[in-house]
């Protein structure tokens, strides 16, 4: 993927159900938004809870209701190679479009494996892979000296950068030039990482807002900083969200508000309750008071 676009939120049912019909609504908005692609089964997909069988109802309905305008994306996240490589040839026979692949589960692996990971997945399939690396939330850097033993494999295109420290794009554009996309994985960074010369965004909050996350991205592109900034800073209370240990409650209580999503996460997962649901719930709701009006087809904004 190049370009911006969500890792997509898995909602579910009260009775714990792979909700497909919100899913769509979700899915049908973002492309009216303009996204580039998207994401399915990441960290904000609820990875490590759903099912094989509802990976694939997920893939199946995404490339449907796309019909081959953006990429799907599949993430894969094993403890295992085996498990890994499994999953990675349910994707091809399920038809999805890209991959992005973590680093090993509940293993923090050295350097060599890390390495020898990334390659050995990378020469088993065909298909596109974007690396996710997340050393705050997964303890493991795939740093630029790794970057240059993989740039072999030709299929290895991108990079989501969640290490939260923007200057890596400057290392990574200065070493690589353009054989690597660079698109920013936090969202509260994506202005920052844009302009210092990343390709896109992978985000969270455009779950809840598509419209105002994609016109940042725009806006960016053609070089209208002032008219992003002003989207930014109303935005930022909202991006801060996706950097908790408990994004995902975050992010569907604000799509359950804009009619994007529902509240209900799976086990271990509780939904919000108390203090801390009245607090994210201020948050959202003043946010979407002041939310500016965003007009796609011009990029103007207005206040409400």
């Amino acid at each position: 993927m190049d370009g911006g676009g969500p890792a997509m939120t898995t909602p579910f049912t009260v009775d714990d159900e792979v909700d497909l019909s919100m899913f769509g609504k979700n899915l049908f908005a973002q492309m009216q938004a303009g996204v580039h692609g998207i994401i399915i089964g990441g960290s904000l997909g609820e990875a490590s809870t759903i099912t094989t069988e509802e990976k694939e109802k997920l893939c199946k309905t995404a490339l449907e209701i796309c019909e081959e305008k953006i990429p799907v994306i599949l993430n894969i996240v094993k403890g295992s190679l085996k498990q890994a490589l499994q999953q990675i040839k349910f994707a091809e026979d399920w038809g999805v479009d890209d991959l992005m692949v973590l680093p090993p589960m509940r293993y923090k692996p050295d350097e060599r494996e890390t390495i020898q990971w990334f390659q050995t997945i990378a020469t088993t399939t065909a298909l596109p892979i974007m690396l996710y690396n997340n050393s705050v939330d997964y303890e493991c850097e795939v740093t630029i000296e790794m970057f240059e033993k993989l740039a072999d494999c030709k299929n290895i295109q991108a990079v989501k950068e969640s290490t939260r420290d923007v200057s890596n794009v400057t290392r990574m554009k200065n070493r690589f030039g353009n054989r690597f996309k660079i698109l920013c994985g936090v969202d509260m960074l994506a202005i920052e990482e844009l302009l210092m010369g990343a390709d896109g965004w992978v985000a969270g909050l455009v779950d809840v807002f598509p419209e105002e996350t994609m016109a940042v991205y725009n806006l960016i592109k053609e070089n209208k900083t002032e008219e992003a900034r002003k989207i930014y800073r109303w935005f930022m209370p909202l991006l801060e969200l996706d950097i908790h240990p408990k994004l995902v409650q975050y992010i569907k209580l604000a799509q359950s508000l804009t009619a994007l999503g529902t509240e209900y996460v799976r086990s271990p997962r509780l939904m919000l309750a108390g203090e801390e649901r009245e607090r994210i719930l201020e948050i959202i709701e003043e946010a979407i008071a002041k939310k500016p009006a965003i007009h796609l087809s011009n990029i103007s904004i207005s206040e409400q």
